[in-house]
């Protein structure tokens, strides 16, 4: 491959820190956050959104939290022009939340916004150019002084156009990452006096990876660089807007944040050009999960996600953080193991601490928040195919179908469920894994139950049983027990068994419940398990005997 033919990023723009301090912050609390699904992410689409789609991504948003929200560009289509005048509409747009509106500096397309928002409160109008050097002499044709001029005569046709009306300003130098940090800074700061920027009216400085060209520890030291050398810092919010060009748009987003931004721009979900907008539902729950508020509400992903799906036609990959079908799901035998011993350990910790278990500390195997947080339940959390093991069939039994099987029943019916599954390696349902086990442990007793029997107890530890086979042949037996006294009756009838553990349990609550009983058993030297079922515990144990039997014979 002709690797030759690209430069490393340090050789395309210089970043003139050496003393950072980002690598020893923490993150405490969210930035603010701006999500661009219906500007950045739209014109992604292959099929833009209609009014409709658009309608429900705001919604959307809305309940979510966000209260900055960029709805659109609206010069560049007459759809977008409309949706923002929808917006203007009195009680659409709830009374705390903010909308941003995207330009290019161009005169005639400045002014297009502006009629856009004609009547609204609360917004911001956001001015982009690009000012990398590539973009500066391939495609607009400007040197460093001119395109310096062209931003400030159309931020000050934002000044005059805007009045003392209730609008705010953005800045966002395109390819930022690629552009002379200290041409950047000069820009900023013209701007930052040219609005007259103050704490109490703020301007947003927004500094793009366009293209992501570094590692995110680059992308730090330039947004740290800017933090420390922005004039009037505080009356500007340093936001970023990362794309996932190299597939590291969460990590640029986050070393940023403790590089000193303190807003962020991206998409639910990650949508955008090329790779992708950095996710905002992935750096939202990467805070959750150290114990950060995230300050939106995804208590319910899978019905944002069905919103974001339906309004993008774009679907969510299965293996995507936090959202994906099988990011809380464990195929792995040594996982499920860990997270059904976790998940118990959770559940006797919170009773310990007498609290709800959505209360209590989590601290569970292989998966990094509860489930339950984002709306999701435990049934999928263990789905079983050939590599699963023992656990995590176990637990889908105990779940789905209250079995508790003793530790070495689920190692003998680990190796039945990885027959049945090696052949095909498809995934194998809790339904399934009960058909299984009812064929091989239950169904024997069943099939080859004896036409009748009975048990009495003729003295003090003396029991008797008897029985008729299907075929009219009779059995009879004495020992300490019933089951005892069934082995014996069986040996009379030249079949040794030898019971080697036993075990039963209720299946429902209530008096006249039905109950299931194990055992394991050595028939003629082969051992095997058998099990069976029934409102008698007395006969469920006598049928899981002659399961195990007719397993053998």
């Amino acid at each position: 491959m002709p690797y030759h033919r690209y430069r490393p990023v340090h050789e395309r723009v210089q970043v003139p820190l050496t003393e950072r301090t980002w690598p020893t912050r923490r993150l405490t609390e969210a930035p603010l956050w701006a999500p661009v699904d219906l500007r950045d992410g739209n014109q992604a689409l292959a099929e833009p959104m209609d009014p409709g789609r658009k309608r429900r991504m705001f919604d959307l948003l809305t309940g979510m939290g966000f209260k900055e929200i960029e709805v659109g560009y609206p010069s560049s289509s007459q759809l977008d022009f409309d949706f923002v005048r929808h917006l203007a509409t009195p009680g659409v747009v709830p009374e705390d939340v903010t909308v941003v509106v995207f330009t290019p500096a161009r005169r005639d397309l400045i002014e297009r916004t502006f009629a856009s928002i004609e009547g609204m409160s609360r917004v911001v109008v956001h001015l982009y150019t690009a000012t990398a050097p590539t973009w500066r002499n391939v495609v607009l044709g400007q040197d460093r002084p001119a395109l310096r001029t062209m931003i400030r005569d159309a931020a000050a046709h934002l000044a005059r156009l805007a009045g003392d009306r209730d609008i705010r300003f953005q800045f966002s130098p395109e390819v930022f990452n690629l552009t002379e940090p200290d041409y950047v800074l000069e820009i900023c700061n013209d701007l930052t006096a040219l609005w007259d920027a103050s704490p109490d009216r703020p301007v947003i400085h927004n500094l793009p990876a366009t293209v992501e060209v570094a590692t995110p520890n680059v992308y730090a030291d330039q947004i740290e660089y800017m933090h420390r050398h922005l004039d009037r810092r505080d009356a500007v919010i340093l936001s970023v807007h990362p794309h996932n060009d190299r597939g590291t748009g969460v990590a640029c987003a986050e070393l940023a944040v403790l590089a000193g931004a303190q807003r962020g721009e991206g998409c639910l979900f990650g949508n955008g050009e090329r790779t992708g907008n950095v996710d905002l539902v992935t750096l939202a729950l990467n805070l959750h999960a150290q114990g950060v508020d995230p300050m939106i509400d995804l208590s319910d992903i899978d019905e944002v996600r069905r919103v974001v799906e339906h309004c993008n036609r774009l679907p969510v990959p299965e293996r995507h953080p936090y959202a994906g079908d099988l990011v809380h799901t464990a195929f792995s035998g040594t996982h499920q193991d860990a997270i059904k011993k976790g998940l118990a350990h959770h559940a006797k910790r919170a009773a310990d601490l007498g609290v709800p278990p959505e209360q209590a500390p989590w601290e569970v195997p292989y998966l990094p928040i509860d489930p339950a947080d984002v709306g999701r339940d435990y049934q999928a959390v263990i789905r079983v195919n050939s590599q699963s093991g023992k656990g995590g069939i176990a637990y889908l039994l105990h779940t789905r179908y209250g079995l508790e099987l003793p530790r070495r029943l689920q190692i003998d019916f680990a190796s039945v469920v990885q027959r049945a599954t090696d052949g095909s390696g498809e995934e194998i349902t809790a339904e399934q894994l009960w058909q299984l086990f009812h064929a091989t442990y239950l169904a024997p007793g069943e099939i080859g139950a004896l036409a009748g029997w009975n048990t009495v107890e003729t003295g003090p530890g003396a029991h008797e049983f008897t029985g008729t086979l299907r075929d009219g042949r009779r059995l009879s037996g004495a020992g300490n027990g019933p089951l005892s006294a069934l082995t014996a009756a069986l040996a009379a009838d030249g079949i040794d068994v030898d019971i080697l553990h036993y075990a039963e349990h209720a299946l429902d609550p209530g008096r006249g419940s039905r109950a299931i009983a194990y055992v394991e058993a050595r028939v003629n030297g082969t051992t095997c398990w058998g099990a069976a079922q029934d409102t008698s515990v007395l006969t469920a144990s006598v049928h899981a005997v002659l399961a195990a039997v007719h397993r053998i014979i």
